[in-house]
This record gives structure tokens, C-alpha cells and sequence, in this order.
């Protein structure tokens, strides 16, 4: 644990996820003293990295409320990130971890007297599924918590959508490009996501505030494509797949992840701009481009 003068010890639920871990390295990186969440299933591998940082870590689970009590104690704020979507063990769904799990710890933090919640959640997207009421309803009950809460809306994660698992093979030089490529979203980077975590709690801007996220300018699939062409001087073979087959693809699925996923895929056809100009006022934080990523 981080010895500074600061004795507030903040919690990071979700930490050894790409963001939760991102947000341990910035807090350590600011002295403040950092708990991190994890679950006795958790990769060793990730639960050292966190511990050679200089975090704690605390083991619990939002599905087992008692777990919670213990992990709260002494802690001053919750930055929680967790969600079943990308690393899921059994018994985890969106139901279970995205919605009731995240109720648990807010509850949870209430009960143990936490004054400071910050939930990273996800910006509008058209048509509803079930990641998005969940994730809704979460954002509802924390508004009426009585927490001092910051509610964290990012668009599309480069790191994410514009990577190989998702069908943006640049290393290859191919890509998947979902509708027709052409509206605009603003893509953003996992690092400034947790960067505007971390500077929700001390900054009296997020104080009881939800707000969107995005990069620095709103860019489409093909300008993307065009951008990571500029940079590995070779040209992309694409494949596009049309709104209608990702339209019935939701439709059809199978389980609440493959619709929620099919859903969000759709959003990326139709589009994803946030304007970042008066949120930059209050946040000075310099933005990733997608630029800076192809360049990585």
C-alpha cells in the first residue's frame, strides 16, 4: 500500500480489467492509497501485477454482499468498472454482475458509511438490450443513493473495437467495417477513460454529475481505415457487413451477451460523436487520438 500523506484509500472495483488496472496505475501514480477489489478466481498473474504497483488488494465479489463489508472497510471512495462483458467466470451475467452486482456494492457503500462513487458506465446507444438497462438502471439508483456519485458515460474503447478480437485486424491489414463506415464516432482511449476516474474525485465538477466521453474528434470506420493505411503504407482489404445482418443477428441471439453484443456492434454502424469542449474546460486532460493508437 502506498504510504503518502494522503490517508483517504480509495477502492477500485473491476481492477484487474484493462481500465480498473489503468486507473491502480494512475491513483499509485497521484500517492493515493489504493485498494483493489479482486475475486479469489482472479488471474494470479494480474493480481501481482497489481500488488508490485503497490496496491492492496481486498477479495470480494459483488454477487456475495458479505464479501463487501470487509472489502469497504476504511476506504473513502469506489471507482467501479466491473462488467461480466469481457472476462466472465461461471455464474457471472449481465444480470447477475452488471445490474444486481453493481446494486450490492452501491448499497454496500452506502451502509458502510463511503461518501464518493464513481461508476464507469457506458454513453447512449440506440434501441434497448440488456447491457444497457442494466447498466440504466444502475445509473438510476445510484442518482437516488444519496452518494456524492460521478457517473462515467465512454463511447467506443479504441484499445477494443479498433483490435483484431473485434474484426479490425490492422496487424493483418484487414478490417470488418460494420453499415457502411461512414458516420462518426468519437473513439477513445482506456487510458483518458480512467484519467477522468481519477480526477472525479478530487475535481467539484463531477460532483453529482453524469458525463459523456469521447476523444479528441469524431472519426468514421473508413477514416479510421485511411489513417492506419497513412501509417502502415499498405492498403486494407475490407469487409463490410450490412446493418441489416448485425440487425438480425441481435434479433436472433441466443443469450443477453451475444444480443447486447450485436447491439453495440450496431451502434458502431450507426454512429457515436460526443463533444468534448466544455468537459475539457473542467477536466484538463490531453486526449489520445486515434493517431496516437495507429502509431502504437
Amino acid at each position: 500500500m502506498n504510504n503518502s500523506n494522503n490517508s483517504s484509500t480509495v477502492l477500485v472495483a473491476g481492477a484487474t480489467g484493462f481500465l480498473g488496472n489503468e486507473i491502480c496505475r494512475q491513483l499509485i501514480a497521484k500517492n493515493k492509497n489504493v485498494k483493489g477489489l479482486v475475486r479469489i478466481t482472479s488471474d494470479s498473474n494480474k493480481v501481482a501485477q497489481l500488488k508490485e504497483l503497490g496496491v492492496e488488494i481486498v477479495e470480494g465479489d459483488l454477487k456475495d454482499k458479505p464479501s463487501l463489508e470487509n472489502a469497504l472497510h476504511g476506504v473513502s471512495a469506489i471507482i467501479s468498472t466491473v462488467s461480466s462483458t469481457l472476462s466472465r467466470q461461471e455464474g457471472d451475467s449481465i444480470q447477475t454482475v452488471d445490474y444486481e452486482g453493481q446494486i450490492n456494492l452501491i448499497n454496500a457503500t452506502i451502509a458502510a458509511g463511503v461518501s464518493q462513487f464513481i461508476y464507469v458506465s457506458f454513453c447512449g446507444m440506440p434501441g434497448q438490450f440488456p447491457l444497457q438497462i442494466a447498466k440504466r438502471k444502475v445509473e438510476n439508483h445510484l442518482t437516488e443513493s444519496g452518494l456524492n456519485y460521478t457517473i462515467l458515460q465512454p463511447t467506443y474503447f479504441m484499445e477494443v473495437w479498433l483490435s483484431p478480437a473485434l474484426g479490425f485486424d490492422f496487424p493483418n491489414t484487414k478490417a470488418n467495417i460494420y453499415g457502411e463506415g461512414k458516420n462518426k464516432i468519437s473513439w477513445i482511449a482506456i487510458k483518458d477513460v480512467a484519467s477522468f476516474a481519477v480526477a472525479a474525485l478530487d475535481n467539484p465538477a463531477a460532483k453529482n454529475a453524469v458525463i459523456e466521453l469521447g476523444g479528441p474528434e469524431a472519426l468514421s470506420p473508413l477514416e479510421v481505415v485511411n489513417i492506419f493505411e497513412l501509417t502502415k503504407e499498405k492498403k486494407f482489404e475490407l469487409q463490410f457487413v450490412p446493418e441489416e445482418a448485425i440487425t438480425a443477428q441481435r434479433d436472433e441471439a441466443q443469450d443477453p451477451l451475444s444480443e447486447s453484443f450485436a447491439a453495440l456492434t450496431l451502434g458502431v454502424a450507426k454512429g457515436s460523436e460526443i463533444d468534448m469542449k466544455n468537459t475539457l474546460e473542467d477536466f484538463p486532460i490531453h486526449l489520445t487520438s486515434v493517431n496516437d493508437y495507429a502509431r502504437r
